[in-house]
């Protein structure tokens, strides 16, 4: 096990590419999309074709679906790249990404190939996962005996889903989504909801409001509502009523997605601080050479190294769970890369002065950004409870 945290030459040239992708395509047009005061026009099109066209869009798919069959760990690494260039174009790959390796384990034959050809082709595709509602959020990782207020009722030959869901990653964007709906009225969420695969456009379905974010603006969040919507028996994904077991056997690698994504913020900050003090004298000699900046600049690296140990364990047992897994790796490892995240940008703030309260420095848009994920895939102290649940409850 002590190999995966070298990286194989395969990982070294997907890396590469998804440097250089970084580079050229995200990074000259991050700023002025994180600047659009209209939220919807922060995401690009552009930067989702470009990440096609290099194989990052669909690489967790299996070779059979014209993917690289990229493993979590690989992916990982390829987030956290990208979280380097922004946060927003990370995560709309990390969900997709995500999205795609549970499509080919939870959907059933007959929707794998109703599904996966089109969204392999579609240099526009992106997916999204429809759990959080304006009442329900936490509820979610920590299971209240409290329902999911969208509702799907029986009907000939299906469900009619009634409900609206929000802060919904692509949700705006998606072609196709995986919707969890409490089937089983009254009854606990965890206990008696359904996940139900949705296509984009299906009558009944429809957009709300584009959420206006602090940060992570290239990706869009959005409301799902659902009027009357039908959706079809054969768009079951999973057994009736025991949605959950979707999420607790194809999803472990979601909090160590999301973790890398904040750690390639981290990451950027911290050159940032590094360059930063290399230039800037103060006391008559670069702030570099001051011991309190130097060993303040060595404990972001250790927050930063031990924070990716932790994702990546947590990513190579999600695929190799005889090996070791525990349930505390689907909670502990965002929380971890959150805090350190959002420490280095503090002190990368700080280390900057006035200059990293301005905004041409670009110090100020990787603060914003940080503080996503001090909630964002669960708020941390939900997240330190749920693994304390895991640990002493069970």
């Amino acid at each position: 096990m002590e190999e995966i945290f070298i990286a194989n030459d395969e990982q070294r040239a997907i890396l590469a590419t998804v440097a250089r992708f970084v580079e050229e395509v995200v990074a000259p047009r991050a700023p002025l999309l994180d600047a659009d005061p209209d939220p919807e026009k922060s995401f690009s099109w552009e930067i989702v074709e470009k990440a096609d066209a290099v194989g990052i869009r669909t690489m967790t798919l299996s070779e059979k679906w014209g993917g690289l069959g990229a493993d979590s760990l690989t992916s990982a690494m390829v987030i956290e790249e990208l979280g380097k260039g922004d946060l927003g174009v990370s995560v709309v790959m990390a969900q997709t990404l995500k999205i795609a390796q549970i499509m080919q384990k939870a959907l059933n034959e007959e929707q794998q190939a109703r599904v996966l050809p089109g969204f392999a082709q579609d240099p526009r595709g992106v997916l999204a996962i429809g759990i959080t509602e304006p009442d329900n959020a936490s509820n979610y990782f920590l299971p209240h005996p409290t329902p999911f207020r969208t509702g799907a009722r029986r009907a000939a030959g299906g469900w009619v889903v009634n409900g609206m869901k929000h802060f919904i990653s692509n949700g705006n964007r998606a072609s196709h989504y995986l919707l969890f709906a409490q089937t089983e009225p009254g009854r606990p969420m965890a206990e008696a909801s359904t996940c139900f695969l949705v296509e984009r456009g299906r009558p009944g379905f429809t957009i709300g409001r584009v959420h206006d974010k602090m940060g992570e603006r290239l990706a869009n969040n959005a409301e799902l509502i659902f009027q009357d919507c039908f959706i079809p028996d054969e768009n079951v994904v999973g057994k009736v009523g025991n949605g959950f077991s979707v999420l607790a056997e194809f999803f472990p690698q979601s909090n160590a997605y999301a973790g890398a994504s904040v750690l390639g913020v981290a990451g950027a900050l911290h050159q940032k601080a590094i360059d930063w003090a290399k230039v800037r004298v103060q006391g008559g000699k670069p702030l570099i050479e001051h011991d309190g900046i130097r060993a303040q600049l060595a404990e972001m690296r250790m927050l930063i190294d031990a924070s990716r140990s932790y994702i990546h364990r947590a990513c190579w047992l999600a695929d190799h769970p005889e090996h070791g897994w525990d349930r505390t790796l689907g909670a502990l490892p965002k929380a971890m890369a959150a805090q350190a995240a959002w420490k280095i940008a503090t002190w990368t703030m700080e280390i900057h002065g006035g200059h990293g309260y301005m905004k041409e420095l670009g110090v100020e848009k990787l603060v914003r950004d940080a503080a996503a994920f001090l909630h964002s895939d669960g708020v941390n102290r939900t997240l330190f409870l749920k693994a304390a649940n895991f640990m002493f409850r069970d």
